[in-house]
């Protein structure tokens, strides 16, 4: 019977967890959120888990499992949050000429790379998508789903998701040499000057093989 609180000492009902005892109310989502990027930023993938989330979120685990369900749903959501700045990919191949539509996606993809903010988020996204199936598989999903579907959308023409996906490639290929292994002179060289020299080569695989 529903409004009857239980007698003291009675066991809890099953379900969901009650607020005060889960940290649950206001906020409680965003917290979670907020930890599991923490949480997979600093353990990876494979490491984290639902218990140290729901500790640094100061919530009980069943509420992490209510909002997001099993890790690879948190995983997904946290992943989703920290790629968002990549998601205007596509604007940025059509928002002028089709003569510079390489140098525009350079820009915007390496710029998106320079930014600490939205960096340190895709560094731990990156380390754990190449460690375990399960975060490339979410990672690859995502991306694909959200950026490389949309720029190739745009391209049209012959195998167009093909030569996104190779643009895409040309870029975190240049990003991950610069920010993760940090080969020199790559990883210091002026921003400007690697986007002038990766440009070209973008242009070419966004507009086909062969193409000024």
């Amino acid at each position: 019977m529903t409004g009857i609180p239980d007698a003291p000492g009675a066991p809890r009902r099953r379900g969901r967890p009650a607020r005060t005892e889960t940290g649950g109310g206001p906020g409680a989502r965003e917290r979670i959120l907020t930890a599991a990027r923490a949480e997979f930023a600093e353990h990876g993938y494979d490491k984290a888990s639902i218990r140290g989330i729901a500790r640094a979120a100061g919530v009980d685990p069943a509420l992490v499992h209510h909002y997001f369900g099993p890790k690879e749903k948190i995983f997904a959501a946290a992943v989703e949050q920290a790629v968002a700045p990549a998601f205007s990919a596509p604007a940025a191949v059509t928002e002028g000429p089709p003569e510079g539509a390489g140098e525009r996606l350079a820009r915007f993809v390496l710029g998106v790379w320079e930014d600490p903010v939205t960096r340190e988020p895709l560094l731990a996204i990156v380390r754990s998508a190449v460690a375990n199936e399960i975060a490339a598989g979410v990672f690859r999903d995502l991306i694909t789903s959200r950026v490389l579907v949309g720029v190739a959308a745009e391209l049209g023409g012959p195998d167009a998701q093909l030569r996104a996906e190779l643009a895409a490639a040309q870029l975190v290929g240049v990003a991950m040499l610069r920010h993760i292994i940090k080969i020199e002179p790559l990883a210091s060289a002026d921003i400007e000057q690697v986007v002038a020299m990766a440009a070209p080569a973008v242009q070419r695989h966004l507009m086909g093989t062969g193409a000024d």
